[in-house]
């Protein structure tokens, strides 16, 4: 392996609070040489439950940090024992923690976890803290993963010359983002584009959880049994977040859904939900230089057939998962910290302006040693 090759795995827990995602990935930090093997872990359901309750929280958590720095140190050695990795192969381990709160307003991010402690514990490098130089230049500390997006595309076997550009990446986790990707920034990520859409599968699943006890809409059924709420839908567009323009980033919490009247059904609320994520992905394409030639959909979203559709007929263009170019949507973000921390450790940046808003392109992430 090439000296400046890095084996490296990607920790992410992202704003649905499902599962660790684990994903190993041997790069460069330039190019991506190949994608190892990747599983999603789920979360204890008193984890995820003391997670939840901790949302909005900037200060503070302590005890739970060391619990949830716990379950991904036990998620890696389980990833390596299944795969049968040596911890001695693995270069660095990527940890993004978990986004608590995010208020790049207030000049602060709080992502839940003890980088130290998980470095000392596994016995390997650990790059942590990605958001915070970005945030504290001025930048919104997110999203992070468009400089992976857009090597991705050129790695993956139905990517390249086969797409039709520009391309969108969108990620619909609990947050949606999307990462505008013409082809001069395949190559040149100071043209990149990205910025949070708005609400993705968050007010849905808590919607959900709330009316029926299920963790989530499967495959859309609930949403599509019902119908959308017109005027409700452009209440929530209304707000001033939409019309501002991007870079941009949103806290998963920032949309606070009315109350819906005794008479709403639990599918009515579901597919009024739905249809204002789907509207505010329409309404990000105000903000794009060029209608996308083909939108691609990451996340836990992608696996929402009622939302997938509708976004499909309101973009007029066509939107296909990730795996339709041989990606791997649950593994997606994770993979990206592993990319990002391989960046990090060669100090090349990983936010840009069309990003973040960061004034200039910016390294990140903190490299805790074992020792």
């Amino acid at each position: 392996m090439p000296a400046s090759r890095r084996r490296a795995i990607g920790l992410m827990s992202g704003t649905s609070i499902d599962a660790i995602d684990v994903a190993l990935v041997e790069t460069d930090g330039e190019e991506i040489a190949a994608l190892g093997p990747a599983t999603s872990i789920p979360y204890a359901a008193a984890l995820r439950a003391a997670l939840r309750a901790a949302l909005g929280r900037l200060e503070g958590c302590e005890e739970l940090g060391r619990a949830l720095t716990a379950a991904h140190a036990a998620a890696v050695a389980s990833f390596l024992e299944a795969n049968g990795i040596a911890r001695d192969a693995v270069d660095v381990v990527g940890f993004h923690g978990h986004t608590l709160a995010h208020r790049p307003d207030l000049g602060r991010t709080r992502q839940l976890g003890d980088p130290a402690w998980l470095a000392r514990a596994l016995g390997i490098d650990v790059v942590g803290d990605f958001r915070q130089a970005d945030v504290a230049a001025g930048g919104q500390g997110a999203p992070l993963a468009p400089i992976y997006h857009a090597r991705l595309l050129d790695h993956l076997p139905g990517g390249g010359q086969a797409l039709a550009w520009p391309v969108a990446v969108l990620n619909i986790g609990g947050v949606a983002n999307l990462t505008y990707v013409d082809e001069g920034a395949r190559t040149q990520p100071e043209r990149l584009l990205a910025f949070d859409t708005g609400p993705g599968n968050a007010l849905i699943d808590d919607w959900v959880l709330a009316a029926t006890g299920e963790a989530f809409d499967r495959d859309g059924r609930l949403a599509a049994a019902g119908s959308a709420d017109g005027a409700a839908v452009k209440a929530l567009l209304d707000h001033p977040y939409f019309a501002r323009r991007p870079p941009k980033s949103l806290d998963r919490d920032a949309f606070a859904a009315p109350a819906p009247s005794s008479e709403t059904s639990p599918a009515d609320r579901a597919a009024t939900l739905t249809a204002f994520t789907v509207e505010s992905v329409v309404r990000a394409r105000e903000h794009l230089p060029l209608p996308p030639g083909c939108w691609l959909v990451t996340g836990g979203g992608r696996r929402n057939r009622h939302l997938v559709g509708s976004l499909a007929r309101r973009l007029a263009a066509p939107v296909r998962a990730i795996e339709a170019v041989g990606g791997r949507g649950d593994s997606l973000e994770a993979e990206a910290f592993a990319f990002m921390a391989v960046r990090a450790l060669r100090g090349l940046p990983i936010s840009f302006p069309g990003t973040t808003g960061v004034p200039a392109p910016m390294a990140g992430g903190v490299v805790y040693r074992p020792g």
